[in-house]
């Protein structure tokens, strides 16, 4: 009987992808061409592999793509595993090849890149001399447990700093910067394995074995081994999308996790959260969702986001998986709910009824006649409570509201709140919370009449607790299985609209379902560190009550810090911002790859008034205009619209002193546990505008600039 021969398997790297995409689009249909050959059969006689002398790793080979560009491919001796590492023009694509050396880690069985000629270390100074190392608390068996290739090992026990840690960034194994990072933060060794999903091999790693190597989580964060050619080609049609693509190994891990109940997934701006969550949806719609009806809701605050969902959804589901998987924002949901049910109110999406709120104020004594004060009491005790009565209202938690008020004075201005009922209800008018507790209730009544096995929950920190007690009845307790119900993913550092929740009090228990994502890969480290700095002093929960920090969050990237230009006028702010973004087009960049960021609508139509007069297209994302990237111009929108959303560059604009933060948010103030709230929360608006930016921000103002600068 013939011996069956192995299809030979070929992975292509994310380094391969950036590459590609650098290429002029002529000769990116070239390299199409070479690797979709290469892909059905590498071991043809057609591919000529010529072995690059100078290499330092005896497997790399190049092979041609036409007279002027080379690729560089990993071609090991044995084994039956291929890797496309790199393209390029002939005389780079060798340099680049010329110090890289491929080797299976020992210790994690994941394929490792290292740059030989960054691994010696750098010879002491004087200073140096004698001077502790950073991770001299650790002996050299706990940096290889750790994963550290042990050819670094000099190297990192010359680094005495964090900021020569972040130096060396770039050219060490993504993996082994992570473990130092952490180590150095205070991690412990089990912690850090722990993190990166490290399980002990039940038998020793071949070391020789890449085709065993590539199904290695760590090596799957860079690696992708193609199937077929459709994958391929949608993989190549959009090589900077990576996200697609490569999964962190704690990403992979929550997104076929198959859990017993409710999961949370904490994580800093830029961690991939949101992508995590629609890799989760899609394996769910695959793996759970299998019965003809069954549907996967996938849920978030704004409807901007949802639509941005939506279009990444479609990047990497088939249109049968797709089918399976409803993306809405809540109060979207809420609505066609309702709707359905034959629900005869118009719901309010934009906050008070204006006319009925004056006309409830009316009963307001002259001793407490504070119409902002009276409105949170309002929006953060009444409703938050689902106070219907006097008597709900003497015994309603006031957490937060941080200003007493003695029975008397609740008395005074029940009235208030009962004219306002009264008035909204003459009007055949609803609020949008008092709608998300009677869609709770209508499905309370039905039963599990939803057809959604799961559902997955974006941006958790900005949904109150009536969003969760609505989103625990779409998947009712009642359920004899409750394997994958709920996927929640949120960060209270980026909770920009004052609420909190805690899930237990929801009926949703995370305990011992709960994982943190740290790695930001979305912001350089300089414009991570810049933006945190805004929040050093402030506390943050876990949207479960308990305390939360960003210990070990970093970013792998590296570039230039925020730079702030202040301006004595408008018009000056302008000049510079213009100049700014003539500076980025003759970069290449486009402006549909910026975002100009202000902190309130008046503002941004001042931005494109004047941006306009420059000469330049403007495109604004409102709520009922998400982001379309086929349309030209550069973006413009407030620090509440642009959350959830990403640009290479983003311009902060008018942070001014009384814009940020917001002088009428702070006018009614008069309790200073409310002050510090109000000021996390304008604070969270300019650390979540700062974090959309890939690749370099910049903020300005005119006149005074805002006092939350004058630290950073």
């Amino acid at each position: 009987m013939p011996i069956e021969i192995p299809k030979p398997k070929v992975a292509i790297s994310s380094d391969f992808l950036k590459s590609f995409s650098l290429l002029p689009q002529s000769q990116q249909k070239k390299v199409r061409e070479f690797v979709e050959k290469f892909r059905a059969n590498p071991a043809s006689p057609g591919i000529n592999y010529e072995k690059i002398n100078a290499a330092s790793d005896a497997n790399l080979r190049s092979v041609r793509i036409d007279q002027a560009y080379r690729g560089i491919v990993l071609k090991p001796e044995a084994g039956n595993a291929y890797l496309l590492l790199w393209v390029d023009h002939h005389d780079e694509a060798y340099r680049w090849a010329q110090n890289r050396v491929f080797g299976i880690n020992p210790e994690t069985g994941s394929l490792q890149v290292v740059d030989v000629s960054a691994s010696s270390p750098p010879a002491p100074t004087v200073a140096e001399r004698g001077t502790k190392g950073l991770f001299d608390g650790f002996k050299d068996k706990e940096l290889l447990k750790a994963g550290i290739p042990e050819v670094l090992l000099p190297l990192v026990r010359s680094i005495k700093t964090e900021a020569e840690l972040d130096d060396i960034a770039k050219s060490i194994p993504q993996e082994t910067f992570e473990a130092l990072f952490m180590l150095a933060a205070g991690f412990t060794l089990a912690e850090v394995l722990n993190e990166q999903e490290r399980k002990t091999a039940a038998m020793p790693v071949d070391t020789k074995d890449f085709a065993a190597a590539l199904e290695s989580p760590d090596s799957q964060r860079r690696f992708h081994v193609v199937e077929d050619a459709k994958e391929l080609a949608e993989i190549l049609n959009a090589p900077l999308d990576q996200w697609r693509v490569f999964l962190h190994p704690s990403q992979k891990k929550i997104v076929e996790w198959n859990a017993n109940g409710p999961v949370r997934v904490l994580g800093g701006a830029g961690t991939g959260k949101t992508v995590a969550a629609m890799h989760r949806a899609r394996w769910l719609a695959q793996n759970f969702a299998v019965g003809e009806h069954d549907r996967i809701l996938f849920t978030t605050f704004t409807k901007n986001l949802a639509e941005d969902i939506l279009q990444n959804l479609r990047k990497i589901c088939s249109v049968e998986v797709l089918r399976k998987i409803e993306v809405i924002n809540l109060d979207g949901w809420v609505a066609n709910f309702l709707k359905k049910s034959g629900y005869d109110y118009k719901l309010l999406f934009n906050g008070a009824a204006s006319e009925q709120w004056k006309s409830a104020l009316n009963q307001a004594p002259e001793s407490l006649n504070d119409a902002a004060f009276l409105r949170e009491e309002w929006e953060q005790v009444i409703q938050a409570n689902g106070v219907r009565s006097f008597e709900d209202y003497l015994r309603a938690s006031r957490i937060g509201r941080g200003r007493r008020l003695s029975r008397v004075e609740k008395k005074l201005i029940w009235p208030v709140f009962e004219e306002y009922r009264v008035q909204l209800n003459a009007h055949g008018l609803k609020e949008l919370i008092d709608a998300t507790r009677d869609a709770r209730s209508l499905l309370e009544r039905q039963g599990d009449i939803l057809p959604y096995k799961a559902v997955l929950v974006d941006e958790a920190q900005d949904m109150g607790t009536e969003a969760f007690k609505l989103i625990r009845q779409m998947v009712p307790s009642s359920r004899a299985d409750q394997r994958n119900n709920l996927f929640i993913t949120g960060d209270a550092h980026q909770r920009i609209y004052g609420q909190r929740v805690v899930l237990s009090h929801c009926g949703i228990d995370v305990r011992g379902r709960s994982r943190k994502l740290r790695v930001n890969y979305r912001t350089t480290e300089e414009t991570r560190k810049w933006a945190i700095r805004l929040l050093e002093g402030r506390s943050f929960d876990d949207l479960d009550g308990n305390p939360d920090t960003q210990k070990g969050y970093c970013s792998l990237m590296h570039g230039e810090p925020p730079q702030i230009f202040e301006n004595a006028t408008f018009a000056g702010e302008v000049k510079k911002i213009v100049s700014h973004l003539e500076t980025l087009q003759k970069s290449g960049c486009h402006l549909d790859n910026i975002c100009l960021v202000a902190r309130t609508n008046e503002l941004i139509d001042q931005y494109e008034g004047a941006i306009k007069a420059a000469g330049m297209p403007v495109y604004r994302i409102r709520r009922s205009s998400p982001d379309d990237r086929r349309t030209p111009g550069l973006r413009l929108a407030t620090m509440h619209r642009v959350k959830g959303l990403e640009f290479e560059h983003v311009i902060v604009a008018g942070v001014n002193e009384g814009i940020v933060p917001l002088k009428v948010s702070q006018a009614h103030e008069t309790e200073a546990f409310e002050a510090a709230e109000t000021e996390t929360r304008e604070r969270a608006l300019l650390y979540v505008a700062v974090t959309r930016a890939k690749r370099s921000a910049i903020i300005t103002s005119h006149g005074t600039k805002s006092s939350f600068l004058k630290k950073s």
